[in-house]
């Protein structure tokens, strides 16, 4: 019976570990940014919505706008998409000063097919971004130094 006990008691931890109890963590949520991986994006989704960080409408907005470009169908793409856009705009008219939205912006604006037109910001938020990059905490700095790697409209050296 003590094993049988051993082994919920494992199986709960690795749940919570694992599960609902998660907080929203930056270098994660960059990690998925970054990756084509649905699942990753699902499970910083499934963070930041259980979460109460500000500005939790434009995480999940970028997080959406991602997934639509790696799943199938074009009409859940397009769905997907414009729910994600609705959020990191809203967001984004709430604190139109907030670097770090502008550079979720950016990203997404950079990968986003012509085809979607939103493009149209990536000018105006490549230079907040760089003008305000020594202000941004240092998850967010190492997550704009990274993207900047392979970014047409930021360089490493503009930082």
């Amino acid at each position: 019976m003590n094993s049988w006990r051993t082994t919920l008691l494992i199986l709960f931890s690795a749940f919570a570990v694992d599960g609902y109890s998660q907080d929203f963590d930056r270098p994660s949520f960059y990690a998925a940014m970054a990756s084509d991986n649905v699942t990753q994006i699902d499970k910083q989704l499934e963070i930041v919505s259980k979460s109460s960080i500000t500005g939790k409408e434009a995480f999940e907005g970028a997080l959406a706008m991602k997934k639509a470009g790696l799943i199938k169908g074009a009409g859940k793409k397009l769905n997907l998409f414009k729910a994600g856009h609705k959020k990191l705009e809203t967001a984004l008219n709430k604190d139109a000063g907030n670097a770090e939205y502008h550079f979720l912006r950016l990203m997404i604006q950079e990968n986003a097919p012509g085809i979607l037109g939103y493009k149209n910001d990536l000018e105006k938020d490549s230079i907040i971004v760089v003008t305000q990059f020594k202000t941004l905490s240092p998850h967010v700095q190492q997550a704009v130094t990274d993207y900047s790697k392979n970014s047409k409209v930021i360089k490493p050296t503009d930082l």
